[in-house]
């Protein structure tokens, strides 16, 4: 979110750093809306200095007069309280502003690849789709997900779900042993001021699954992803700038509405309304984030070149960007039935724009009072991890060969075979 009073000193600028955006925000009415609101409040000021020199004369007669200046004074609380309202609403939906490095665009056709790794398989034979494969070997179930839930489930069985398992432990123990991170366990459920600390709410309300608990309780949401319940760690705290950095890991379920979804990847694992992500989080000084992300970056490929699954690292531009980024890496793992490239992993630095919304600062050694920056990044997408390793380790006659580094996670398994 971003702070007015520095948007003041220079409105037309802060209105120019978003143009790479293309936001609809009425920013002349942010304008108006705030220099009418410094009007209320010099009035008010004014009227209350008049209130105070008719109490101090102690003159009877002004009584009536200073109820009178009470009651306008009310009239221009009131005031503020709808113009505050307003202000805040657009605020909070005016997103991040792109770094410099970002390019301008306005789709995903716009983001510019960094690199390629890993060998793209040559296979003697049609590759089948990870659902196709999953079906033959009896182990992914969409038809009884959508019987006993509805669409965009699946029931992952047998050494599939021994796989996927596999590929949580394996990137937990990468992540923590090798790169750093803390693990959590978090809670599922987040606050409505929690979504709103990390940029979901109010902009992408409908994206997101409300749990109705108790009568009168406060809004609850399934997590979209442990991103908001790690992030928010920090919330309304000083941090120790001793702490820094501060890494932390999950593995956990996300769930998402897929509402601007309709119609796209309706079959198979590549858009569900319930996945497992191993989701990693850092806390840093506001002018360390471009480092941290490329480390992050760097963690998050790691996982998929020792897993030997071919992949791409692209810059998304101004306009494919997560509306809480400054500047944000997709990794995109090869799918041969596809013949493409498919995100697996999309790395963000957020500046301060989250920290400003959840009040998590730190004091510098100058002990200076400063917004503190976050990070996020998947490390990686579970279910489209199980998904490349299904198309891209497949055999002819359907079978799908373990990747080596998982097979201590399987019991030495080498294989999965058609039963």
């Amino acid at each position: 979110m971003h702070n007015l009073k520095e948007i003041r000193k220079d409105f037309d600028a802060f209105k120019k750093s978003l143009e790479k955006r293309a936001t609809d925000i009425n920013f002349d009415k942010l304008k108006d809306l705030d220099i009418k609101n410094r009007e209320f409040i010099q009035k008010k000021e004014s009227l209350e200095k008049e209130k105070k020199d008719i109490s101090k004369s102690k003159d009877k007669s002004l009584f009536a007069k200073s109820k009178e200046i009470s009651s306008e004074i009310e009239k221009i609380n009131k005031q503020q309280v709808v113009i505050k309202k307003e202000l805040d609403y657009i605020l909070s939906n005016i997103p991040n502003i792109p770094h410099s490095d970002v390019p301008n665009g306005k789709d995903e056709n716009d983001n510019l690849e960094i690199k390629k790794s890993g060998k793209v398989p040559d296979f003697d034979f049609k590759p089948l789709s990870h659902y196709e494969l999953g079906e033959k070997l009896n182990m992914l179930d969409f038809d009884l997900a959508t019987k006993t839930t509805g669409s965009r489930f699946v029931f992952v069985k047998n050494k599939l779900a021994l796989l996927e398992r596999a590929l949580s432990n394996f990137m937990l123990d990468t992540h923590i042993t090798k790169n750093g991170y803390e693990e959590i366990s978090p809670p599922l459920l987040a606050s409505e001021d929690t979504m709103f600390g990390t940029g979901q709410l109010p902009k992408f309300e409908n994206d997101q699954f409300e749990v109705k608990l108790e009568k009168g309780s406060d809004r609850k949401f399934l997590i979209p992803t442990a991103e908001v319940i790690l992030t928010n760690i920090v919330k309304d705290k000083i941090i120790d700038q001793k702490m820094f950095p501060m890494r932390f890991v999950a593995s956990t379920p996300c769930f998402r509405k897929e509402a601007g979804s309709y119609g796209k990847d309706t079959k198979g694992m590549i858009r569900q309304h319930q996945f497992f992500k191993v989701e990693m989080v850092s806390i840093v000084e506001q002018d360390k984030c471009l480092d941290e992300l490329e480390r992050m970056t760097n963690c998050a490929t790691g996982i998929l070149d020792l897993l030997e699954l071919p992949y791409r690292k692209v810059i998304l531009c101004s306009g494919d960007m997560g509306f809480s980024a400054e500047k944000t890496y997709d990794i995109e793992v090869w799918l041969p039935s596809e013949n493409r490239y498919r995100e697996i992993s999309s790395c963000s630095s957020c500046s301060t724009f989250q920290s400003v919304r959840m009040r998590a600062r730190y004091k510098n050694q100058n002990k200076e009072t400063l917004y503190a920056g976050t990070l996020n990044g998947s490390g990686l997408a579970i279910g489209r991890t199980l998904i490349a390793i299904l198309e891209n380790y497949q055999q002819k006659d359907g079978s799908i060969t373990i990747p080596k580094i998982l097979r201590p996670y399987m019991s030495n398994l080498e294989k999965i075979s058609i039963n």
